[in-house]
């Protein structure tokens, strides 16, 4: 009996294997015609489906992996996938049958979801960050957020494709490449660039290849992709989601949000991920303030009574941006808000600042997440990690590394310099910066244009960023929530909301009143 028990063992281990290498899944083949009652879907219209029996969790797993296999691999070619998870279909099954037994552990019980590549999962997937030197690095392990969000009943379908080491390795990039799984393509235009480094994230939502998906963002790496792709998209209060399994750039910066079609979507994800984590010290926080529902502060008329601070020195950048941001400010006035015009620009100073933190926290984190990986790692720190890719033929093909070296050249933690920088930081876009104007002016919050029209990707000269308000959320570790605004000359474009720390409610009832009210989401024609 022991020894046919290790047989079974060996064949099960064996199985595993070759589902790992070929992406193989048990599944029923089906046509993307068949799999339209898919598109723009709700979480919502999802679970009602399956109470009513209209459909089973397996069969909505199936038929997005038809649609990732049709749209994203061929059709179009939008290349957002990095990996598809070979148990997913089990996983679906057995939540159908937990739904037969008249068991729902939660709102996403059934929701297929998609995590970029730098989140850890279990399922027989590498995390990879995009880098050749991990791209078979199979952790065996749920991040925090996975954990949270397998425990809730998502079924994670597969990993997104990134900006390589979430685009923060040379001295230019082309958003969405990374040396694993290529180059990303936007689902309205598939010449022009999905913005990163979620872009993966991004772009499957916005081609309805999931239910929602899960980001991170440094700066601009949630809401420049929700910008590209129309979609929405929030990056919250840094400690208000751990970051625990997520391969680092930043201590200070770093943090995971969700990504769907529609700002309930995205609040209906938060209050699933939120909450303390003991390995992650920014969860600890004691003004922390976690909801384990946010879809409760969605209202209709939450822009009635706001005071709004429009950022007028975020403007210029393009005229069509412009006329679109002034049609938002009517609608905005329309639905009850004030909006007030504030002059407050980034200063170079609080910008170089944040900069020179993320080389300390990022050779830090690097090196921590090395070690976390044990005898397993390719490289054990940065500095190895640069001579790998030197010798690598994939890696230096378009973009060199010169942010790694950089990083490279840092000192610790304990560095004056480093703290320094973090001092002037944090006081120049806390204290002295949105605070300060937000308390100053009595606002609810602040409105920007998230950014421009997608540009063309180029492999040559890289990334053409015209302007966008990412930096001012992202460097004070604030939240902002990007959602669509409208159309230029067939691409879409976002405008964001920022507010203090630990005002997710309050963003989220603003966002959704202007959604409410302006419903300028509309899905890429694919074919």
């Amino acid at each position: 009996m022991e020894k046919l028990t290790k047989i079974a063992a060996c064949l099960a281990g064996l199985v595993i294997l070759i589902a790992v290498a070929t992406g193989c899944h048990e599944r029923e083949q089906a046509k993307v015609g068949e799999t339209e009652y898919l598109e723009e879907i709700t979480i919502k219209q999802l679970q009602q489906g399956y109470r009513e029996g209209k459909f089973t969790v397996a069969q909505v797993v199936n038929d997005y992996l038809t649609r990732i296999e049709e749209l994203d691999k061929n059709g179009p070619v939008l290349n957002s996938i990095i990996a598809i998870n070979p148990e997913a279909i089990r996983i679906a099954q057995e939540l159908d049958s937990e739904l037969a037994a008249g068991k729902s552990r939660g709102p996403l019980h059934g929701i297929p979801v998609i995590l970029k590549d730098n989140i850890e999962s279990k399922d027989s997937m590498p995390t990879t960050a995009g880098a050749v030197v991990l791209k078979n690095s199979y952790v065996w392990r749920d991040s925090h957020v996975a954990k949270k969000l397998r425990e809730a009943g998502a079924v994670i379908i597969a990993k997104a494709n990134l900006s390589e080491w979430a685009n923060f390795r040379a001295s230019l990039s082309s958003s969405g490449w990374s040396g694993v799984g290529g180059q990303t393509r936007n689902p309205y235009d598939t010449e022009r660039n999905p913005c990163g480094s979620s872009s993966g994230s991004g772009v499957a939502v916005a081609a309805n290849l999931c239910a929602f998906a899960i980001g991170t963002e440094t700066n601009g790496s949630i809401v420049c992709p929700s910008n590209n792709n129309g979609i929405v998209g929030l990056k919250p209060t840094v400690g208000l989601i751990s970051r625990t399994g997520i391969i680092p750039i930043s201590f200070t910066q770093d943090t995971p949000g969700p990504m769907a079609r529609t700002v309930e979507d995205v609040a209906v994800c938060l209050g699933i991920m939120v909450g303390v984590d003991s390995t992650d010290a920014k969860t600890l926080n004691p003004d922390a303030v976690f909801y384990s529902d946010y879809s409760k502060f969605l209202k209709r008329d939450g822009l009635k009574g706001k005071r709004i601070g429009l950022l007028t020195n975020v403007s210029g950048f393009h005229f069509k941006v412009d006329t679109l941001m002034k049609q938002s400010v009517d609608a905005m006035k329309q639905a009850g808000a004030e909006v007030v015009a504030i002059d407050f620009p980034v200063s170079r100073e609080v910008d170089n600042a944040s900069f020179e933190v993320l080389l300390y926290e990022f050779k830090d984190g690097l090196n921590r997440y090395f070690a976390s990986l044990g005898e397993s790692a390719r490289v054990k720190n940065i500095s190895e990690l640069i001579k790998f890719n030197l010798n690598d033929s994939v890696e230096l093909m378009y973009f060199d590394q010169q942010l790694l070296e950089m990083a490279q050249s840092k000192g610790d933690l304990n560095s004056p310099e480093y703290k320094k920088n973090l001092e002037m930081m944090q006081t120049g876009m806390r204290k002295q910066g949105i605070d300060r104007i937000m308390n100053e002016y009595k606002l609810d919050a602040l409105v920007a244009p998230t950014g421009s029209p997608a540009w063309k990707t180029d492999l040559v000269d890289g990334d053409h960023f015209l302007g966008g308000s990412s930096s001012y959320a992202a460097i004070a570790g604030y939240p902002s929530i990007s959602v669509p605004m409208g159309f230029i000359d067939g691409l879409p474009v976002n405008i964001s909301f920022i507010g203090k720390a630990w005002s997710e409610a309050e963003l989220l009832s603003i966002a959704y009143s202007y959604e409410q009210a302006t419903h300028q989401r509309k899905k890429p024609m694919l074919e």
